[in-house]
């Protein structure tokens, strides 16, 4: 059974910074594309950050030079660094697996940045 199982989210205040952790079991991670997406009320899922296992990344042009996506393989587990937080990154953040046509989502984390 595979589960992503993310974790850190909350409320921070504008500037702000948080962690949000991603721990895989069930598939081999090594292979896996790791990402991370966020919904906002009323838009479309979007991707923000992705990471190959050889640690190559891809970011939203809105959150480069803000957020850092890293992967831990030896403990299944991928990270984002939120930093400098803005109201608008406020969302339900996803984390995804992706390897070929398999293709496995977390449960989600809210994020809410508000003064």
């Amino acid at each position: 059974q595979v589960q992503l199982v993310e974790s850190g989210g909350g409320l921070v205040q504008p500037g702000g910074s948080l962690r949000l952790s991603c721990a895989a079991s069930g598939i081999n991670f090594n292979i896996y594309v790791m990402g991370w997406y966020r919904q906002a009320p009323g838009k479309e899922r979007e991707l923000v950050a992705s990471i190959r296992s050889n640690g190559n990344a891809n970011y939203l042009d809105s959150v480069k030079g803000r957020f850092t996506i890293s992967r831990d393989n030896a403990k299944n587990t991928v990270y984002l660094q939120m930093n400098s937080l803005k109201a608008e990154d406020t969302a339900v953040y996803y984390c995804n697996a992706r390897m070929l046509i398999r293709e496995y989502w977390g449960q989600g984390t809210q994020v809410t940045v508000s003064s």
